[in-house]
């Protein structure tokens, strides 16, 4: 098997037509217990990095978003709350590799009474079916670094998004303060995924975000990326010493 024809999954070298199913089999797993699985790996502060991210999108009244691998409804649900603030309204549709992530973020939003202004479509990123130049702003987050094959996902996400609209993407990133690397590679690669076995009872699921994070390109060479796709005006917000990070690119 060539090179052009295998990627990583985590830090094994898999075969590309094999990597979708390997995740959505990873989200299957771990959909049940996703959010509290996130407030016990970031203990909460990946809350405050989703509130950065929608505070720098600043999304306005009326707008048509995309959420991509926000099946959970966590940033969608986020855009519309900041923009109901201010009395308007907007639409988001959410989209997922994973039927059973959307099954989780369709209950919450009719637990909490999120009737209308969403739409849940499942769906890979590297080719929404979603028209092109319809979008005014295409966020993800936690997301892309799970995507087989980043750069078409990048020009798929340049496609659909209208001449003028944004680009807004949160990922774990490379970490840039010294001793913080050292106490997160010990964090990431000795108590996550004894973390994941206690609560939600599959070790190698987050041993697998564990490498997934290492694997993913530091926070320039994703900007290029970006750059590469046909985005201009590209910037990245460092969050927590590089922990994660915000990248903004827009559509003219």
């Amino acid at each position: 098997m060539s090179d052009q024809d295998t990627t990583h999954f985590g830090f094994r070298t898999v075969a590309k037509d094999d990597k979708a199913k390997m995740v959505r089999g990873v989200f299957d797993s771990v959909a049940s217990s996703y959010d509290i699985m996130n407030d016990l790996m970031s203990m909460g502060v990946h809350r405050v990095w989703k509130n950065a991210m929608v505070d720098w999108l600043n999304p306005q009244d009326g707008w048509n978003t995309i959420d991509v691998g926000g099946g959970t409804g966590d940033i969608a649900f986020r855009i519309q709350d900041q923009v109901a603030k201010r009395g308007g309204k907007c639409h988001v549709t959410v989209t997922d590799i994973n039927a059973e992530m959307l099954k989780v973020g369709r209950g919450r939003a009719v637990d909490a009474h999120r009737l209308e202004g969403l739409s849940w479509l499942c769906g890979n990123a590297e080719k929404l079916p979603v028209p092109d130049n319809s979008m005014d702003c295409y966020t993800i987050a936690f997301c892309i670094r799970n995507v087989t094959d980043i750069p078409a996902a990048l020009r798929d996400a340049h496609r659909i998004l209208k001449p003028g609209g944004r680009f807004l993407c949160l990922e774990f990133s490379e970490v840039v303060m010294p001793v913080l690397d050292k106490i997160y590679d010990l964090y990431s690669f000795k108590l996550l995924p004894e973390i994941g076995a206690v609560v939600a009872r599959d070790r190698d699921s987050y041993q697998y975000l564990a490498e997934s994070i290492r694997k993913f390109p530091p926070q320039e060479k994703f900007a290029q990326m970006i750059r590469d796709a046909g985005f201009e005006q590209v910037k990245y917000r460092n969050l927590t010493g590089g922990i994660a990070a915000i990248h903004s690119g827009w559509k003219i």
